[in-house]
């Protein structure tokens, strides 16, 4: 089955668009620019939620729901946020279809049915929540207050691309309330750092954190945290973000709280959010020209088992030993598919379960019940080996943790072959075309970056948080600069 995609070194989006819908992750829908998530692709973002869920958890937040349409009105209150978002809101006007007089069988928008006020379809939640947290928060023993939901948003994307860019896509926002300024500071770092965490320890893909711009700070933020990985076709992705939002929306709906010393406060805020983007950013880290590669700790099948047989007798034998192993398995908490379908052969199974990218496969014979032996095969090398079947557990526990370890090595050495330092603009324009990460000083106005950007299309992705202050001088300008920061072309 992989044979059949486009190799990423002949044409890279091809590829990707290929292997999304040829891997049984997600295809187009009746609705221009939205897709449809297959069980395979849905299992994936579940199994990226429920670790998600748990890290937002232990971190003291609680999940709520709130209404999918916010009222103009409301969307208009902080108007940096309204301003930044305008462009891409879908808006319902009419409550009502009605039989069409002159078109027997259809419908037409009720013209009677005019709503008093638009409502949009929630591009972010800031608006609705913000006008919620009003009723909440009345004293400081009432902070911090600390809430994630799990939902859709629509941006109205005129160019789409599965997963990556969609009209619609599912996420999960959080959305906090602080009694102090450096409360709220912290809080938008440490979802940095959980965001960091689970893409490097669960994605096995490496990720820079860093600071916005000016000119790419979220809308109606003070500052934006984020993470930036590398593709494999040298572009940035932005995989992560957390915003602190100073004052700004709790002044535009009237937040306030009682301090311990009675005065009346407005609330300090942040909000954060990753989408369903994360499984392109997964694809393109890791897979090949042969399918998916999946990190086993978000493979919804971690291994797959398939029977070797001539007839019926040896697969009741085969099948005897399997449904031991898949019991062990599953003990250690391992996912395992047993794939005894009949309608397919070997080879069939093999070549499906290389596209999916499933971590570990398992072959075993009628030859291998007598040896008392299996033969065991990683995707991301593939390499097999024989392995005697009263080891095989331990050795698959053992061999998922090390393709896992093996994938985020190989994302990272990737990285430094693609970060290339410079000192003027030849080198950086040399370095742009080549791809990846750019470091290069820059002197910190947005003239220069719109520039930047109109000569090269690369973007400042971020100043890195470990960027360290040095003396230095602008690529394009040779104005004085103290610190580098990270171009590159993005997503």
């Amino acid at each position: 089955m992989g044979k059949h995609l486009t190799k990423r070194a002949d044409d890279y989006s091809k590829w990707y668009n290929e292997l999304v819908v040829k891997a049984d992750l997600a295809e187009n829908s009746a609705v221009r620019g939205c897709m449809v998530i297959k069980p395979y692709g849905f299992a994936i973002w579940e199994k990226m939620q429920a670790e998600l869920d748990r890290m937002f958890k232990e971190t003291g937040h609680e999940n709520a729901y709130f209404p999918l349409f916010v009222p103009k009105s409301l969307f208009e209150a902080e108007e940096k946020n309204a301003e930044g978002f305008a462009k891409e809101c879908a808006v319902v006007t009419h409550y009502r279809l009605q039989n069409d007089p002159d078109n027997k069988g259809k419908l037409r928008v009720d013209p009677e049915a005019k709503l008093e006020e638009e409502l949009v379809v929630r591009p972010t939640s800031e608006a609705i929540i913000w006008n919620t947290y009003k009723g909440w928060i009345q004293s400081y023993r009432d902070l911090p207050l600390l809430i994630n939901q799990w939902a859709n948003v629509v941006r109205w994307e005129m160019r789409t691309r599965l997963f990556l860019r969609t009209a619609e896509f599912l996420w999960q926002e959080g959305h906090t309330a602080h009694a102090t300024k450096n409360e709220a500071i912290l809080e938008a770092k440490q979802m940095q750092d959980v965001y960091a965490e689970f893409a490097e320890n669960f994605m096995a893909m490496p990720v820079v954190k860093g600071v916005k711009s000016d000119s790419e700070r979220f809308a109606g933020a003070e500052d934006t945290y984020t993470i930036e990985a590398l593709m494999q076709d040298g572009k940035a992705l932005q995989a992560g973000t957390s915003h602190f939002l100073g004052q700004n929306f709790a002044q535009a709906f009237d937040v306030k709280y009682t301090s311990k010393e009675g005065k009346q406060e407005y609330v300090w805020a942040t909000s954060w959010g990753v989408s369903t983007r994360l499984i392109g950013g997964l694809i393109m880290t890791h897979s090949d020209d042969n399918g998916l590669v999946l990190p086993p700790k978000l493979a919804p099948i971690q291994v797959v088992i398939v029977p070797i047989y001539k007839n019926e007798e040896q697969l009741e034998a085969i099948s005897e030993k399997v449904n031991e192993i898949v019991k062990q398995l599953r003990k250690k908490g391992i996912s395992v598919k047993f794939d005894n379908r009949d309608t397919f052969r070997p080879g069939a199974k093999f070549a499906e379960y290389e596209l999916k990218g499933v971590p570990v496969r398992i072959a075993l014979g009628n030859r291998d019940l007598e040896n008392g032996t299996l033969e065991i095969a990683r995707r991301d090398t593939f390499k097999k080996q024989i392995v005697a079947q009263k080891d095989a557990v331990d050795f698959i526990e053992q061999l998922l943790q090390e393709i896992q370890d093996n994938l985020f090595t190989k994302a990272i050495n990737y990285r430094k072959e693609y970060t290339t330092v410079v000192n003027d603009f030849k080198e950086f324009k040399k370095a742009i075309k080549k791809g990846g990460f750019v470091s290069a000083h820059w002197d910190g106005t947005e003239e220069t970056e719109d520039r930047i950007k109109e000569y090269t299309k690369a973007t400042i992705r971020c100043i890195p948080n470990e960027a360290i202050e040095e003396e230095g001088v602008c690529v394009l300008t040779g104005k004085r600069s103290t610190k580098r920061v990270l171009f590159a072309k993005a997503y």
